[in-house]
């Protein structure tokens, strides 16, 4: 990598709560920062995603930069890519859409120019989001308490570089601290020290001195924030934000939270529940749960019945049944019957407000993709 090219930081707008939330908090915590915010546009968001898109970009007094697969051609993003693929379907298994629709765009958006990309995954969150394979690409995370990425914990932690980092911690950390540090750090991973214990152990000996040592990794093993002339604001970042963090800075910046984020009240058999989409992306994606396909069928129906033309032999968007059997009403009463039943048993389990986060059953639907949903 170049060592005098201009690091360029960028925020990628999702249309989810997540992504606006941490485009609202980068701007009002690191204004030095010049951040291009970004979206990837299939064609086939909800509307409430674009008004999100005008609203920050109001808050944010800069435009935020549309990018746009197959930009040549008459037909939207999606529909494009699916008719080279012969009208075959996106799925967990196969994410094409993920692929060409976001993840290409955006790093043809980046080119080979070193990039610090701010990731929305919360304090309260237990993933990681997408890391490219690209060595110009870091990842930061300013929402959790450790910002790094996996990747450079890796490398903090590897083993083979332990009197390294022995010697970086004699002449960097205080001596009060030092006799500590030097035993936390001198401890190799193995069956009983995991990495993340280790990782734990140096956040709680001081966020300063962990965030010290994990710059200076990312130095030396040539990651984008190593070209940056002016130091990194965020290594003196304290900041963990949780899901009521995120509806607050939404709410209070005049943002506001995206329309499909609110409940909806409906009745069945004499009980009430609400529902609505826990997420952002395309109005049809497959990460959708039961409920949230249910949701599109009553709030948004002709985007259902476009939902549904796209369906025909082999190509669907659920593996366990067609949008034509599942919009049957005695189908769409068994759904409800059975959210509301789900809804109870993890109320009284986990005493949550709001479920639509952790309401989800299967592994795919747990996974979900993390270029879409941040």
């Amino acid at each position: 990598m170049a060592g005098n090219r201009k690091v360029r930081h960028v925020l990628g707008i999702s249309g989810g709560k997540d992504s606006a939330a941490l485009a609202i908090y980068m701007k009002d915590n690191y204004p030095e920062l010049d951040i291009e915010y970004y979206t990837a546009d299939t064609g086939k968001e909800l509307e409430e995603t674009y008004q999100l898109i005008r609203n920050l970009e109001a808050y944010l007094g800069k435009k935020i930069i549309k990018l746009k697969a197959f930009d040549d051609s008459v037909e939207t993003p999606f529909d494009h890519k699916m008719k080279t693929l012969g009208g075959f379907l996106p799925s967990t298994k196969n994410r094409w859409c993920t692929k060409t629709l976001k993840l290409d765009v955006f790093e043809e958006f980046v080119g080979d120019d070193p990039v610090i990309s701010y990731v929305g995954i919360r304090g309260d969150e237990y993933r990681e989001g997408y890391i490219s394979s690209k060595s110009t690409i870091q990842s930061i995370y300013p929402f959790r308490g450790n910002i790094w990425s996996s990747d450079l914990v890796d490398k903090i932690l590897n083993n083979a570089k332990i009197n390294d980092r022995l010697i970086w911690a004699e002449e960097n950390i205080e001596q009060g601290k030092l006799l500590r540090y030097l035993e936390v750090l001198g401890r190799p991973l193995d069956d009983f020290l995991t990495k993340d214990q280790k990782l734990e152990q140096l956040i709680n000996l001081g966020m300063e001195e962990y965030n010290k040592l994990a710059l200076y990794v990312a130095k030396i093993e040539k990651y984008p924030i190593g070209n940056m002339k002016e130091s990194f604001p965020l290594i003196d970042n304290r900041d963990v934000l949780v899901l009521k963090d995120i509806f607050a800075l939404l709410e209070n910046s005049g943002v506001g939270i995206p329309a499909y984020y609110k409940d909806i009240e409906f009745e069945v058999d004499g009980e009430k529940a609400t529902y609505n989409r826990s997420r952002s992306g395309c109005y049809f994606c497959f990460f959708q749960q039961k409920i949230e396909w249910v949701w599109l069928l009553e709030q948004h129906p002709k985007l259902f019945a476009e939902a549904m033309e796209y369906e025909r032999g082999d190509f669907s968007w659920s593996q366990e049944e067609s949008l034509e059997q599942l919009s049957r009403p005695e189908r769409v009463l068994e759904i409800k019957r059975e959210y509301i039943k789900r809804t109870k048993r993890i109320q009284k389990q986990f005493k949550s407000s709001k479920l639509m986060d952790i309401l989800m059953d299967s592994v795919d639907e747990e996974i979900g993709c993390a270029s879409c949903f941040i």
